[in-house]
């Protein structure tokens, strides 16, 4: 529109984020923006209608203006914007490497609370929010006991309801009832007693959230490693352990499990405490099954094109490793790299004519 100035880098803050398919944070970022900036992306999509040099294009673009002004988008992005706003803290924190579990399953519950005050007394607000939208907009709000038109598709295609009925009962209780039962699916309260459990090894703050009792009930989690003469033992380790940590000055600067067991190696004390050490590397392997792996399965469609589709399995897994953690690799040089690589094996050299 010529009204700011352009370039790369630039007004990245409005920009339209391109959604992730496992990261519900950037469609919360992109949706919130398509509402900001709903009168701007309109008038964009109806200029570049009239433009005569988008002539061959004028069908599709004038298509999706119309869809845009409708009432059915309006209220989808709304209601996508509402659950997405309030699930968008839990899954920042399920997508962090080093995970917080005692927030993360404070902000499931508050989620699944959220979506149950939703369900329960929350469409009427919802429809205040939408309605004042689209009268700020220009947009038709159709009347609850009319029934439903779909827009731009025959009535021949669907059946015949009302607009509460569509709207209300099949859109927003069917979507909030649905994020309920994949929320309950995947944080039932075994699950959630499994994550918490975890916390009670958290090194941070000299082991401040430690708990005995809980890090006992996570160990009967595991049966065929810790049989019952194990339990016994582990009980009495504990006690030694966790005077050990808070005395030991090494581990006061350990801030989570990765570094614990980092440092256990490295003082020789995970011979010591085998057990602990165990039951450590157990639950250093839960966070693995979260967003790491749906990130690792996503880059090697990436890493794993066409070109490269015969390549073997170890060849594919040095490029995962060098593509998912190219953050830690852009900080080694390539001089470091040559001088490793050819120290690896004597290796020939052909002169150049």
């Amino acid at each position: 529109m010529g009204e700011i100035e352009s370039g790369s880098g630039l007004n990245q803050e409005m920009g339209l984020s391109r959604p992730g398919d496992t990261r519900w944070g950037s469609h919360f970022k992109t949706i919130l923006h398509i509402v900001d900036m709903y009168s701007t992306i309109l008038e964009v999509l109806v200029r570049i209608g009239k433009d005569p040099s988008q002539k061959s294009e004028w069908s599709r673009i004038r298509g999706i203006a119309a869809a845009f002004e409708s009432f059915d988008f309006v209220f989808n992005l709304h209601l996508m914007l509402v659950i997405l706003g309030y699930t968008n803290d839990l899954s920042i924190s399920l997508q962090k490497k080093d995970q917080d579990i005692l927030n993360a399953m404070d902000l499931v519950r508050l989620a699944k609370d959220q979506m149950q005050r939703m369900r329960s007394n929350g469409w009427e607000g919802f429809l205040a929010k939408v309605t004042l939208f689209c009268n700020k907009h220009g947009i038709g709000v159709p009347s609850p006991e009319d029934n439903y038109v779909a827009h731009g598709r025959s009535h021949r295609y669907y059946e015949i309801q009302t607009n509460d009925d569509r709207y209300r009962r099949e859109v927003y209780l069917g979507v909030v009832d649905q994020i309920i039962q994949e929320l309950d699916n995947r944080f039932d309260e075994v699950n959630m007693e499994l994550l918490i459990c975890m916390s009670a090894l958290n090194p941070l703050n000299s082991f401040a959230s430690y708990g005995a009792q809980k890090v006992m009930k996570l160990a009967s989690f595991y049966p065929n490693e810790f049989p019952s003469l194990s339990l016994i033992r582990l009980e009495f380790q504990l006690d030694t352990f966790i005077n050990d940590m808070r005395r030991d000055d090494r581990f006061k600067c350990v801030n989570h499990l990765g570094e614990l067991s980092i440092k256990l190696v490295e003082t020789n004390k995970h011979v010591v405490y085998d057990l602990v050490y165990l039951l450590l590397k157990l639950i250093l392997l839960l966070p693995v099954a979260t967003a790491n792996v749906e990130r690792a399965f996503s880059s090697m469609s990436l890493v794993k094109n066409k070109l490269r589709n015969s390549m073997g399995d170890d060849l594919l897994n040095y490029c995962l490793v060098t593509f998912i953690e190219r953050d830690v690799f852009l900080k080694v040089s390539e001089d470091d790299i040559v001088e490793t690589f050819m120290g690896m094996k004597e290796r020939r050299f052909t002169k150049s004519k």
